[in-house]
């Protein structure tokens, strides 16, 4: 029988198992996978050729090209470099180097390309322009073939343009004379800047004009993080999410608090309930802190006087809503007192200096997150609301809501005040005070004239809370009481009782989610916008 004869009957009149079908599929798609490899390596060989055959025949080619990773290992240094946000009319016929990403590329014909360098948010228009013994055309064509968001380092003039340029945020251009590309990005990214950084407002525009314009999706924004976070309104987001980490801290030390840093893994929950993340230490249960709750007292007692952290804290949930993330940054305060109302005064006077700052000092970081999300500037006053929480459940009352005045408020309700509370007072910022005893942490100090109410407080953005506050217990047998009430195993903070019992002052604090202030603040409708790179009960990675 003739190998064909063979190769017939074998394909005829045999029938595959799926196993040897699914092999030979898998072999297929190996085979042409490895196909497409050799052909794109064969077209960048023949690539590599080409630019190296011009580059041979270019007498500037010294003045552009890709720089080698040998120059790139701290060989040469180099200073004298002007950052993007600093290039403005005064340096008009400046000689500059400039270092930023290839944010936009256009040729114009052979003789003439347009590229848009982008650093820390800032854009400046570079022209490369073919010109006898100073750019080459083989420059030009350089340029062109860029891949989108490559860094590169630039030398040239600056020069005015007679109109503005819409394309940048300065207001001048660098007339290229020497251009070198750092690092290559892959020539197709998973998603484009430009999409990422559209709003729902231009993309509906859109839509009626009869145009369907990209849309980036927060899942896929997420699963790309590192390019979504490029886009002007992210840029905004994380520098104003510094500034309030900074002028937490500044304002805090200003008053006599001092920063100290708590244990995240300990023996037992800071504050009940199921919201824990448990682990095996070697043989040991133990959990990730919830808050630096107790930590932030055993320093009280210490006679640390006012503490402050700025770091993560933990909290596990059945179901993720843009309320909560299983990891988020906790700002929070400890502080002795006389009465609880010293706590509040901290936070009114934190708060309103900490959003004329943000006003005052983050303009343009404002109007970058407000183009892509668009949102009204919050209105606070300069003394902050002080309302109890019998008045807000009166409030809820007098509008037709029914709530129980001795039950916590939910996302709605909590909602429905805050409208109520613009309507009537003016301000989307204020603090609710006196919560029911019962739905309040172990450590809450009840009320000294109805021991059903707390000496505690909510502390509220735009109708979402930011702040839980209190008066803590500090009389180690009441505290001891109030955690087996509430069904904390003592023995598991048995250190954190007995510090009590050493002598302890009256004191009281507070804990702010740092990731919802500034979501509030900006009007945004996801914490996970405002967080760098969310863990939820879905995502690990990136």
């Amino acid at each position: 029988m003739s190998s064909e004869e063979s190769q017939t009957l074998s394909s005829d009149s045999a029938v595959d198992s799926p196993q040897q079908e699914q092999s030979k599929k898998a072999a297929k798609k190996e085979a042409a996978k490895l196909e497409k490899l050799r052909r794109r390596q064969e077209a960048s060989a023949l690539a590599s050729a080409a630019q190296s055959i011009s580059v041979e025949d270019d007498p500037l080619a010294a003045n552009y090209g890709d720089v080698p990773l040998l120059d790139l290992q701290s060989k040469v240094e180099v200073s004298d470099w002007t950052d993007v946000s600093a290039l403005t009319e005064a340096l008009r016929d400046r000689y500059v180097l400039v270092h930023g990403r290839a944010q936009a590329i256009r040729a114009v014909g052979k003789n003439m390309a347009f590229l848009v360098v982008r650093e820390k948010g800032f854009t400046v228009q570079c022209v490369v322009t073919a010109q006898p013994d100073v750019v080459s055309r083989q420059m030009v064509k350089y340029v062109a073939a860029l891949n989108r968001e490559s860094i590169v380092d630039i030398e040239g003039i600056v020069s005015v343009p007679t109109v503005p340029i819409k394309g940048a945020t300065q207001q001048v251009e660098v007339q290229v004379r020497k251009l070198y590309c750092v690092n290559k990005a892959i020539p197709t990214l998973p998603i484009n800047i430009e999409d990422a950084a559209r709003s729902e407002v231009d993309i509906e525009k859109a839509l009626q004009a009869g145009e369907q314009l990209v849309r980036v999706n927060q899942d896929t924004r997420l699963n790309n993080r590192v390019l979504d976070i490029r886009t002007p309104a992210n840029q905004g987001i994380f520098r104003i999410q510094c500034q309030v980490g900074t002028i937490f801290r500044q304002f805090l030390l200003s008053e006599g608090f001092i920063e100290i840093h708590t244990p995240k893994l300990i023996a037992g929950a800071s504050e009940g309930g199921a919201a824990v993340f448990r682990l095996d230490y070697k043989g040991q249960p133990a959990c990730l802190a919830q808050s630096p709750q107790l930590h932030k007292q055993m320093a009280i007692c210490g006679d640390l006087g006012r503490v402050f952290e700025i770091g993560p804290v933990f909290r596990a949930e059945d179901s993720f809503t843009h309320r909560h993330l299983c990891e988020f940054t906790g700002l929070d305060v400890e502080m002795e007192i006389r009465h609880y109302f010293e706590v509040m005064n901290i936070v009114d006077r934190l708060f309103v200096t900490m959003f004329d700052s943000l006003n005052r000092n983050c303009s343009k970081e404002l109007e970058a997150v407000g183009r892509q999300y668009p949102f009204e500037p919050l209105k606070y006053l300069r003394q902050t609301l002080r309302l109890t929480f019998e008045e807000g459940i009166q409030m809820l009352k007098d509008a037709g809501v029914e709530v129980d005045p001795f039950g916590d408020l939910n996302t709605e309700t909590e909602r429905k005040l805050g409208q109520l509370v613009l309507e009537k007072y003016g301000t989307e910022f204020y603090i609710l005070h006196r919560y029911p005893l019962a739905v309040r942490p172990f450590y809450t100090m009840p009320c000294y004239d109805n021991p059903a109410y707390s000496n505690s407080f909510d502390v509220f953005i735009r109708g979402e809370e930011i702040i839980s506050g209190a008066q803590r217990v500090h009389e180690p047998e009441f505290l001891t009481e109030r955690a087996q009430a509430l069904g904390i195993d003592v023995s598991t903070i048995s250190t954190y009782i007995d510090s009590f019992r050493y002598g302890a002052p009256p004191h009281g604090g507070f804990g702010v989610g740092l990731e919802r202030v500034v979501m509030l603040f900006c009007g945004l409708n996801n914490i996970r916008k405002t967080s760098l790179f969310p863990r939820d009960p879905l995502r690990l990675a990136p």
